[in-house]
């Protein structure tokens, strides 16, 4: 059965036939680096003829990471077609590009004895994250399937902790004796081939127990005299423990500007290394987590379905609503003051939304200074006076706007008044509670940008509302 075109839409592309390889390559990126509609258009029309020779020679244009992302635009029926396709080493570059739903879902259409393959010509570190994706009896498959040089070293991959720097490194490593010298490291660099990692920028220097002593970068190691001993032109090296959790290492690794890193077990033996681009992903990943953490949302993949995604967000906005029910719970206190002065329903709800969104741009200050250390106890109390001032300032800037406002609507300078001084103290409290927040869910060991923005707005929204309504009570009704 044919695949469904699955809503994929483009101008009129060129008859593929008509177009050489190269100009294939050009047509596949747009300026932006991102897959051109027509490309994928081609890809489409192939499929849905069945000319299967002209998909490959589509797919031999894409670089691993593009053709990830055509995975991702094409339906599961397209997947099925292409994914065939692919050669070992295509597939294994590919995988490593992949995650989530969308790699579980392409690693269904491949063969076990295929995808061990495939696996065994990956990097360790991928190699054990894509076995970890595997169903239970899948895994046994593919485990079956290899060398059993490469199925010890994923099994003992994966015995680490997720998320951690045993996970997350490269089980290839190069390491010298302190005793060879600059030549003998160069002729073992030469004659090691196909045994060597497949990206390395250090050799690491050990004693006889592979405990790491140092490190002689390569830009080093080929200026160096050949009789120059490791030992002597190796540099101090920062070891990072196989249970380190990988934000903690990605923040190594940014604070010390590293390049590469050993990895170390507990006695101190050298059992793998984690290089820049492990970090690279690392920080993306732990960015975009913070990202969507702060809105509630989780990426769970443009393969997941509408009620996974529904379900991701469910319970988010449950949380909102009742936080929105306490809220509004604080205007039913002042419901008669309200049917009174009708005017104070106009006004009522901006002095709240002006605190939620000044308080929410310091949560994120505060939630990404806390992710990269620079707010811890030493400057602690000069950053909340910080923030108490701007909320002043800003409070204080934004009264006069919004008494302006409010005098020219109802010409009641005492209305002004009131929605002046409202709008002080809800920035203000936005400002203590934007930095209390979150520093207050770290302490407790949650994730402050998963839980912050939730319980700031419950503030700023019941200080807004009783602020304002009940000046107003007080002030106007009560006198």
């Amino acid at each position: 059965m044919t695949p469904a075109n699955d809503g994929l839409t483009a101008g009129t592309p060129a008859p593929a036939e008509d177009l050489p390889v190269e100009d294939l390559e050009d047509l596949a990126l747009s300026d932006d680096y991102a897959l051109n509609p027509a490309f994928v258009e081609m890809v489409v029309d192939a499929a849905d003829l069945g000319n299967l020779a002209r998909l490959r020679v589509l797919i031999e244009a894409l670089h691993p990471a593009d053709l990830a992302d055509l995975l991702g635009f094409l339906s599961r029926g397209y997947r099925e077609v292409i994914v065939p396709l692919l050669t070992a080493d295509e597939l294994s570059e590919t995988l490593s590009e992949l995650d989530g739903p969308l790699r579980e879902d392409v690693l269904e259409l491949v063969a076990p004895e295929n995808l061990a393959k495939a696996i065994g010509e990956m990097e360790s570190d991928d190699a054990a994250d894509v076995v970890d994706d595997l169903e239970a009896d899948r895994r046994g498959q593919v485990l079956a399937a290899m060398s059993p040089a490469h199925r010890i070293s994923i099994e003992s991959a994966l015995s680490y902790a997720d998320e951690t720097a045993g996970r997350l490194m490269q089980r290839e490593v190069l390491a010298a004796p302190q005793f060879w010298t600059v030549g003998q490291a160069i002729q073992h660099i030469q004659a090691g081939g196909d045994d060597l990692p497949e990206l390395f920028f250090d050799v690491y220097v050990v004693d006889p127990s592979n405990k790491p002593l140092g490190a002689a970068p390569l830009s080093l190691l080929l200026r160096s005299s050949p009789d120059a001993l490791l030992s002597k032109i190796m540099e101090p090296v920062t070891e990072i423990p196989v249970e380190m959790d990988q934000e903690e290492v990605a923040y190594i690794f940014d604070k010390y500007h590293l390049i590469s890193a050993p990895v170390v077990e507990v006695g101190g033996r050298l059992v793998g290394q984690i290089t820049v681009d492990d970090i690279v992903g690392v920080i993306q990943d732990e960015s975009e987590e913070d990202m969507l953490a702060l809105a509630g949302v989780s990426d769970r993949g443009r393969s997941d379905t509408i009620m996974g995604v529904t379900r991701s967000r469910f319970w988010w906005l449950l949380i909102n609503l009742g936080t929105a029910i306490l809220a509004s719970s604080v205007i039913g206190v002042f419901q008669d003051s309200i049917a009174k002065l009708a005017a104070l329903a106009v006004i009522n709800p901006i002095a709240a939304s002006m605190g939620g969104n000044a308080g929410t741009q310091t949560v994120t200050v505060v939630v990404r200074a806390l992710a990269t250390r620079e707010l811890n106890a030493a400057n602690l109390l000069a950053a909340v006076w910080r923030e108490i001032a701007v909320g002043v300032m800003n409070g204080v800037a934004f009264a006069v706007v919004m008494g302006a406002v409010t005098e020219f609507w109802f010409h009641s300078p005492i209305m002004a008044l009131i929605a002046g001084l409202a709008m002080v103290i809800n920035l203000i409290v936005a400002a203590i509670a934007g930095m209390l927040i979150p520093l207050g869910l770290d302490k407790m060991g949650f994730d402050p940008a998963a839980s912050s923005v939730v319980f700031l707005t419950t503030v700023t929204d019941c200080v807004g509302f009783f602020s304002f309504l009940g000046l107003a009570t007080l002030i106007l009704l009560h006198h």
